[in-house]
């Protein structure tokens, strides 16, 4: 989403965007110095949040190697709090954007060739020689109305199609709260800028024209504010948009009228942040929320009949043994689906700027290890193995009960749906696999010779491959594989020389 934004920034200021994605394809030097060579850019741009910033950071080395005289840019969250560090130590990036950038693209844009001019934009830091220069963080965009909705079309939407996951988006800036872990409020303001309703419908309906039928409202006060919701929910209704779809919500803004709205416009999901069920627990990240709260968001949530889904942190300051097995009973009462995340304390929040000010110990700064998939930091009572047995044992619980229906799926004793989620899952893997290694683009030539067998050996001839190529179930890779192309999202190209499968 952060880089859909971005392309239409630089498209509002008269750039011509390609976007290179790799989430979803195979990353090779080579493979980015064939795309450079065709499109000949003046500049390469890198989103990054701090988990897959050495990712993007090496994009941009290897962009430096192949055409040096390519400006090197990035911006997102982890860069706009580390901007002095990221400048002096890795000088394959050029120029930072801190904060929200889509006036400082816009601004900067016709400008990429004129360094000298560089000093009167807000919102960028670059180097001069060894210098740094930081122009400083640009004031917040009163009027989010005016911002291009998300260039999504510019992206591989079939290979988007293919994996299935819903399309993000959000309908407004800004966090008023003050969690201490998390980095919203400093990146987005403190003041919420909610877009005009009648703009949120019209980009679900440029979401809806691209073929995805899913959506995920992921802004984090979508649901604060009933009469807007209703408005929404009832622009859903009148424009006849026919599509499923989730949001993320806080426990103390929601009520049982929103959620009645949101049901019948088509939500069946939300996802909650509890983060700790023990109430001082919260009142020391600064949460905000009562734990009866969170009880009562879970039934009206049930009584609408949406599933519900809450988010617990592990790790956080002043964590013990007794505060551990108390978030474990509380999420358990709840008796909806939870899950753990371990605490990453990202640079810009208040935790990673005043951790002195808590009892905790942050152990690493490898960004790398900022996914929340491993303990990083410690307590007075609790050390990054204590933590990480605490999850352990509800990980195993969770891949003990989805052991016994893969069991059943082979042996026949599953529920049609348990059939469903596993297959689902296996389609899941052999949709990833055949993306992130280019399986089309390497597998996809056939020559003329193998077509003339009749029927639809193209695509025959491609399942087989794939089959051959992949692990995992051969029924369902070739079953994947018709359904692509069933669905356009593969499309074939005739010649004298053969058939060539590529992406739509």
């Amino acid at each position: 989403l952060g880089i859909a934004y971005v392309t239409a920034a630089f498209e509002a200021a008269g750039c011509e965007v390609c976007v290179f994605d790799y989430i979803i394809s195979c990353y090779s030097k080579e493979k980015l110095a064939r795309q450079l060579a065709d499109f000949q850019p003046d500049a390469v741009g890198a989103g990054s949040v701090t988990m897959n910033f050495y990712d993007a950071q090496r994009i941009l080395r290897d962009v430096k190697s192949i055409n040096p005289d390519i400006l090197t840019m990035m911006g997102g969250p982890h860069v706009s709090f580390t901007v002095e560090e990221t400048l002096q130590t890795y000088q394959e990036i050029d120029v930072i954007f801190i904060g929200e950038a889509d006036d400082t693209i816009i601004e900067f844009a016709p400008l990429i060739r004129q360094k000298n001019k560089w000093s009167c934009i807000q919102g960028i830091a670059y180097r001069i020689d060894s210098k740094i220069v930081n122009n400083g963080k640009r004031d917040f965009i009163v009027d989010v109305d005016r911002i291009p909705l998300p260039a999504r079309r510019l992206l591989p939407i079939s290979r988007y199609r293919a994996l299935g996951y819903p399309v993000s988006m959000i309908t407004g800036r800004g966090c008023p709260h003050g969690c201490i872990f998390c980095l919203g409020r400093k990146m987005v303001g403190s003041k919420v800028r909610r877009r005009n309703p009648e703009l949120v419908l019209d980009e679900m309906e440029q979401i809806l024209n691209l073929g995805f039928e899913r959506i995920n409202i992921a802004d984090d006060l979508f649901a604060s504010d009933t009469n807007r919701v209703k408005e929404i929910c009832n622009g859903i209704k009148e424009r006849n948009l026919k599509f499923t779809w989730s949001a993320f919500a806080r426990v103390d803004t929601v009520n049982q009228e929103m959620f009645d709205a949101m049901v019948a416009a088509g939500c069946d999901g939300i996802s909650f942040g509890v983060e700790s069920g023990c109430p001082e627990m919260l009142k020391r990240v600064r949460k905000g929320i009562k734990l009866e709260q969170v009880k009562n968001a879970v039934r009206m949530c049930k009584q609408a009949g949406m599933l519900a889904h809450a988010s617990f942190m592990v790790g956080l300051p002043g964590e013990t043994k007794d505060t551990l097995k108390r978030t474990d009973a509380f999420a358990r009462s709840l008796d909806i689906f939870y899950g753990y995340h371990y605490l990453a304390p990202f640079p810009g929040t208040t935790l990673c700027e005043k951790v002195g000010d808590y009892d905790l110990k942050i152990l690493t700064r490898d960004w790398s290890k900022y996914d929340a998939n491993d303990a990083i930091v410690k307590t007075a009572e609790l050390s990054p193995q204590d933590i990480r047995d605490f999850v352990a044992l509800y990980d195993a619980e969770i891949n003990s009960d989805w052991q016994k229906v893969l069991d059943d799926y082979l042996t026949g004793n599953n529920t049609p749906y348990d059939d469903m989620r596993v297959e689902g899952q296996y389609r899941m893997n052999i949709t990833f696999a055949i993306l992130k290694e280019d399986l089309v683009e390497k597998l996809g030539f056939i020559e003329a010779a193998d077509l003339n067998r009749g029927g639809d050996m193209a695509g025959r001839i491609l399942a087989e491959r794939m089959k051959n190529t992949i692990s995992g179930e051969p029924r369902l890779v070739e079953n994947t594989i018709h359904d692509f192309i069933s669905r356009g999202y593969l499309k074939a190209d005739h010649s004298d020389k053969g058939c060539n499968w590529r992406w739509a």
